[in-house]
């Protein structure tokens, strides 16, 4: 990952009830883009559950234990400290599924709609990658809707390898890449 750019004044952290007010504003913005330019869900585990029921919502955000074809995974939400604003999300898979494996990867991220193309989603996998570190996922499979220019780019500027697409059952083509994240 030579030459990427670390920025400063953002981090990754967990939901907490402090941030109930900006999560809500986020999450209406990212739907509204999704109404409007028919944009995907990504990552799903912030769009799971209704945000307006926040208890709810943060206990039920993660997943601690695997079932109904699910696998344990944590949620990650992208902080700018000097404006305080919620900038995207990120989810990781602690290990692949078969369906995982084809389509779903380790990393699933998302930049919320007024702060895309500034570079935000390259770092926000560059700190996931690290998170991946803590999980000791040595090999990171991320994917990406082929038509999503800037999800590739932030993909491949982590040091992504590409190795193969395949098409979903809804006709979409995913193109699939591997981290080294030893």
């Amino acid at each position: 990952m030579k030459g990427i750019y670390v920025m400063e004044n953002v981090r990754l952290i967990k939901l907490s009830k402090e941030y109930k007010d900006e999560l809500i504003e986020m999450i209406e913005e990212w739907k509204k883009d999704q109404i409007e330019n028919n944009t995907n869900q990504s990552p799903w585990s912030i769009f799971k559950n209704d945000c307006s029921d926040f208890d709810y919502y943060l206990e039920n955000l993660e997943l601690k234990n695997p079932r109904d074809g699910l696998v344990p995974d944590s949620t990650f939400f992208l902080l700018d400290e000097k404006r305080n604003r919620l900038l995207g999300a990120v989810n990781i898979r602690h290990y692949l599924n078969e369906s995982l494996l084809r389509t779903g990867g380790h990393i699933g991220d998302g930049i919320r709609p007024s702060e895309r193309r500034k570079g935000y989603a390259t770092e926000m996998i560059r700190l996931a990658l690290l998170e991946c570190k803590k999980l000791n996922i040595d090999k990171v499979l991320i994917t990406c809707d082929k038509t999503n220019i800037g999800s590739k780019k932030s993909i491949i500027n982590n040091g992504g390898i590409f190795e193969s697409e395949v098409q979903t059952e809804e006709g979409n083509i995913i193109e699939r890449y591997w981290i080294d994240n030893k």
